[in-house]
């Protein structure tokens, strides 16, 4: 065990770091304009109407209704990172609501800890545990197969009706994961896009409308431009990378900012050019909420990070932060490409970079050609076996 002394020093060297006074300066301006954004635009509107559009609409939530003849009597959810934090309070409150809850995370310890405690809460909630590790292709494809063959010794139609994406880190260094690509990067972007592609054809099979919801991040506010190619995605650049100092502040933001263009890309594909498509996409930003996301800063400055978002009343309980993420599960299809933030079914703008069509089709191509490439190469291992 490391002496407190050591724990002052790594948190000094943190301290002295770009990285943290741009997680400490960047990342708190991102959640303040969001949280004005929220608050002040609707009076501003009323006073200018001229002068701005009027506030993003908020959703109402609505329960699953099926009819007499739907064969979805209870639909099921996917909820990755469900064992704790925001992943667990989301996958309580859908079991609430009628879900059948899949929990999805990678220790098989800690989702039988999960389910219990769900059941212990709400001994009526249909939970079910399933090993995924979101960083991994040869896991994703896995539980593809796991999944179907649970409904079908279920008897319970072939289809999936809410895919909730919440998996995420935030990792202090490089670490490049068995398809060879930043561990930051696939958790929470690239292992998003593989795993929704591959159960896709599940969600359009659902007899009801079905819903994919991403959780972004206020951080991707702080990323202004991209120089989008798919070396910035694969395994070459992280090799180049490997010899300098790892920008890990700048890849959480690059990562939450992937995910909300697939959000929007996967939007225009499905929904905005068919208005019948029964998929909708949601993105969800949750806010600062006091996870264990931080688990790998030094434990002092988790503490006065939390502190001090506390004091601006800016850090919430995951009960609490599960709200937008709950919003967006449970809002009616038309809120598809909207980005919902503040709970009580309220929507704000994101950043205007993050609306560029061309960047997010072109993001979309790259890491298409990467799951392609990815599920090749398991593909070809599994014949060797």
């Amino acid at each position: 065990m490391r002496s407190g002394r050591a724990m002052d020093w790594e948190a000094a060297k943190m301290v002295c770091s770009l990285q943290f006074w741009r997680m400490a300066v960047y990342w708190t301006l991102a959640l303040v304009y969001s949280h004005l954004y929220l608050l002040l635009l609707p009076y501003l509107s009323n006073l200018f109407p001229s002068w701005l559009r009027p506030p993003p609409p908020r959703f109402p939530r609505r329960r699953f209704s099926p009819g007499n003849q739907c064969p979805v009597r209870r639909p099921i959810c996917v909820v990755t990172g469900a064992t704790s934090g925001l992943g667990k309070a989301a996958a309580r409150a859908l079991a609430a609501e009628g879900y059948h809850v899949l929990l999805a995370s990678r220790s098989p310890q800690a989702l039988n800890k999960a389910v219990w405690e769900i059941k212990k809460h709400d001994p009526n909630a249909y939970v079910e545990a399933f090993q995924l590790d979101i960083s991994s292709m040869h896991s994703i494809m896995k539980f593809e197969c796991n999944l179907k063959q649970w409904l079908q010794d279920a008897n319970l139609h072939p289809s999936v009706q809410l895919l909730i994406n919440n998996a995420g880190i935030l990792a202090k260094s490089s670490r490049v994961t068995a398809d060879g690509f930043d561990e930051m990067i696939e958790t929470n972007y690239l292992g998003t896009f593989f795993l929704t592609n591959i159960l896709l054809p599940l969600l359009k099979n659902s007899p009801v409308p079905s819903r994919i919801v991403n959780v972004t991040s206020f951080t991707h506010r702080c990323v202004s431009s991209v120089d989008q190619n798919k070396g910035i995605l694969a395994r070459e650049n992280f090799q180049v990378l490997s010899s300098k100092k790892y920008c890990f502040a700048q890849t959480y933001e690059y990562s939450k900012f992937c995910t909300l263009l697939f959000s929007y890309e996967l939007h225009r594909q499905l929904y905005a050019m068919d208005s019948a498509s029964v998929v909708s996409v949601m993105a969800a930003d949750p806010g600062f909420v006091e996870t264990n996301i931080m688990r790998e800063l030094p434990p002092s400055l988790q503490k006065l990070a939390f502190m001090v978002l506390g004091f601006l009343h800016l850090l919430q309980s995951p009960e609490i932060g599960v709200g937008s993420i709950i919003d967006a599960a449970l809002a009616p299809p038309e809120a598809s490409g909207k980005y919902f933030f503040g709970a009580k079914g309220r929507t704000i703008k994101s950043s205007p970079v993050s609306y560029d069509v061309k960047l997010s089709r072109e993001l979309w191509l790259c890491s298409y050609e990467l799951l392609q490439e990815c599920k090749s190469r398991i593909v070809n291992l599994s014949k060797l076996d």
